[in-house]
Parts: C-alpha cells; sequence; structure tokens
C-alpha cells in the first residue's frame, strides 16, 4: 500500500506535470512575474467558471477578507457576525481592521453558521454577517441572505474551503459558492481544492463599484501609478502561483468528484459504526448522489461521540494514518479573541464539537486500498 497523506500533492502534481511546467517556464522566460498574463487569463477563467462578473486576485485568502471588507468601507466599532468554529482568519481580519468581532455557535449536523444564532446577535451596530463554507458546504444562503435584506447587512462569504460548491436555493436555482453575497474571499493555499504552489487568495463579486475600489486597494490604491486614491494594501498574485491555478481549474469539477467518490466510500464504511457520526449534508440533500455538487469535501469530518476521539487520533498514529483536528480550540476561548461579552451556554455545539471532531484524510490521490485501511482501523479501534 502507498504511504497514506493528509493531502497527496505530489500525487495530484505527476498528472498535470508537464501543463505545469510549461506554464511555469513561460513565465520564467519571459520575465512577467507581477501582474503578468497568466494572472489576467486565470482571472478571466475563473470568472466564467463560477459565473460571476468580477475575480480580483490577491496575495492570499486573509488578505482577501481584508480587503473585501475594506472595500466595503466598515468602520472601526461596526459589529460583524460570523462563526466560532472555524479557523482565525476570518475573525482576525474583523479584529486587525478595528471592526467588533461578534462570534455565534454553528448548526451540529453540518458545522455551519446557526441561523438562529445570527438573529439573535443583530444590535444597532452590526453591519455585515461572514458565513463560513465549513468543510466544503455552503452555510444556510436562502436565510441568510433574508436576514441581511431585512437589516440591510452586507454579507461576506467565506469561500476558502468551498470553491466548486454549487447551493440549490429554495425556488430550485442554483449558484456556485462565493458569487450570492456581496462578497466573496477564497484561499488557493496548496491544500485546497484549487491550490496553487504558494499563497495565493481571491475576491468575487457581482457589484461593478466594489469590484473596482477593490482592484484599487490590492494595489496600493492605485489605479493609475503613482495617483493613491484610496488607502491600499500590496497583495497581488503573482504570475507563477497564476500558471498553477491555470493548470488546475479546468480539472476542478474532476478533482471535487473524486473527493465526492472518496467521501461516499467514507461513509459506507462507517454508517452503522457505533460512536461515529459521519458527516451531513446541508441544502436539502439526503446523501452523496451522482450528481451532487452542493458539498467539495475539502475536509471529511467525523464526530466521535463516545470521548474516545483523543485516544483514536493517537491510535491512528500509530498506525501511520494523518488526521487533522478542525479545530481544537474555539475562536471564543483563543486569548486574542476572548470576551466578556461571551457566555458558554450560547456555544455548545462549538464547545462539544471541539472535543469530538477528526478529520480523515481527503484528496484527488486516496484509492480503495487506503481507503479499507483507514475505515477498518477506526471500526476495530471503536469496536
Amino acid at each position: 500500500m502507498r504511504k497514506i497523506q493528509m493531502v497527496d500533492l505530489q500525487g495530484q502534481y505527476e498528472f498535470i506535470k508537464d501543463r505545469v511546467n510549461n506554464s511555469i517556464n513561460e513565465v520564467l522566460e519571459t520575465a512577467t512575474f507581477i501582474n503578468g498574463p497568466e494572472v489576467r487569463e486565470f482571472q478571466k477563467e475563473l470568472e466564467g467558471y463560477l459565473d460571476v462578473k468580477h475575480v480580483i486576485p490577491c496575495a492570499n485568502g486573509t488578505d482577501a477578507l481584508q480587503i473585501a471588507m475594506m472595500g466595503l468601507d466598515l468602520q472601526p466599532g461596526d459589529e460583524v457576525i460570523t462563526a466560532d468554529f472555524t479557523f482565525a482568519a476570518t475573525v482576525e481580519v474583523i479584529a486587525l481592521l478595528q471592526l467588533t468581532p461578534v462570534l455565534v455557535d454553528v448548526d451540529e449536523n453540518n458545522f455551519n453558521i446557526d441561523i438562529e444564532a445570527v438573529k439573535k446577535a443583530i444590535t444597532p451596530k452590526t453591519k455585515a454577517i461572514v458565513p463560513v463554507h465549513l468543510f466544503g458546504q455552503c452555510a444556510n444562503m436562502d436565510a441568510i441572505m433574508e436576514i441581511a435584506r431585512e437589516h440591510n447587512l452586507y454579507v461576506i462569504e467565506d469561500n476558502a474551503q468551498g470553491i466548486g460548491a454549487s447551493y440549490t436555493f429554495a425556488d430550485g436555482t442554483k449558484k456556485k459558492s462565493g458569487t450570492i453575497g456581496h462578497v466573496a474571499a477564497t484561499s488557493f493555499f496548496p491544500s485546497k481544492n484549487l491550490g496553487c504552489y504558494g499563497d495565493g487568495g481571491a475576491i468575487f463579486t457581482n457589484d461593478d463599484d466594489l469590484a473596482h475600489t477593490i482592484r484599487g486597494i490590492v494595489n496600493h490604491g492605485m489605479y493609475e501609478r503613482y495617483h493613491h486614491d484610496v488607502v491600499g494594501v500590496n497583495s497581488r498574485l503573482d504570475s507563477i502561483q497564476a500558471a498553477v491555478l491555470r493548470a488546475k481549474l479546468p480539472l476542478l469539477d474532476l478533482y471535487n468528484n473524486k473527493r465526492r467518490d472518496a467521501a461516499r466510500k467514507y461513509n459506507t464504511a462507517f454508517r452503522e459504526t457505533e460512536h461515529v457520526k459521519i458527516p451531513q449534508m446541508a441544502n436539502g440533500c439526503e446523501s452523496i448522489c451522482d450528481q451532487c455538487d452542493c458539498h467539495v469535501f475539502h475536509q471529511y469530518t467525523l464526530r466521535i461521540t463516545n470521548g474516545k476521539r483523543d485516544a483514536l487520533a493517537q491510535h491512528l498514529v500509530e498506525k501511520g494514518i494523518p488526521f487533522g483536528i478542525y479545530y481544537p480550540i474555539p475562536l471564543h476561548k483563543q486569548k486574542a479573541y476572548t470576551d466578556t461579552r461571551y457566555k458558554e451556554e450560547n456555544f455548545k455545539v462549538t464547545n462539544t464539537l471541539v472535543q469530538e471532531v477528526i478529520s480523515l484524510p481527503m484528496h484527488t490521490e486516496l484509492d480503495d486500498e487506503q481507503i479499507n485501511y483507514i475505515t477498518n482501523t477506526i471500526k476495530n479501534f471503536l469496536s
């Protein structure tokens, strides 16, 4: 059996190495390292894939979130609601801009932001909601957009884990994740479903004026060289990373289908296993069918409900099986983000999840032998 990896980027590279190498060599030979043709072409191709008017590439996913908020002209003290159960980057940029983060609990089934908790958290100072499409499936965007309309709020989608997923609205229409709110941010970190070979990110929007503002922000606030019209930052996707992303983008749906296939096999193996909760599908899906595109399984995350998650983790180490615990500490308990406003009774789900979740290897190169070894190891331990 091949060595099991949490993410097998080497195996993925072997399949696309000729195209990647040729694209990178072209950048090297033309020396168009910043804002070169590869960046512009990738931007256009991603706009076409997502069916969104504007993609603005930038240096990384955290910058993308920060720049999106800067573009909306949010002011110090404005409150921004987001999920407690996610990576720190989401709340980090809120704090960096001197906005007020308001953390709320998540849904116990799909781990996305809890709608009732969002409603309860709204105050006259609330200006935006940041739903995180956690682990690869969309938050309840019907409800979130309705709340935003009712209270005149911005919606900033954190799409770092969800690129390629689709959301089906109550009326049956569909949109790609990241194209529903006022603006969205994504990451192209190497382990993402669409990842480059370094850091990279992008902002998406259908708002022409907002896109214009953001294009200035990412480039020192300049629309014309040495004319700084807005306060900006230096955050650009370099041409080599764009070349890698161009090679991968035509394969994104294939990559996501491979992830769903692996998730389907995991689900089948664990469905009747005591003390294991398999990932639940949001958006009304009952299972991972062949036509399903609502979940792209950036992570495949189980809940171990008998209090033996940590013991299982140690057992996996001994058996040579990598894993991740996303996330071991809630944001409201992180030293940087503690606040007397937060009450433990308001984070019951998150506080449970951090004790139970464990993510298994999930990538495009998983084979049946590896999946069988992983699932049998876990089932034998829990039996």
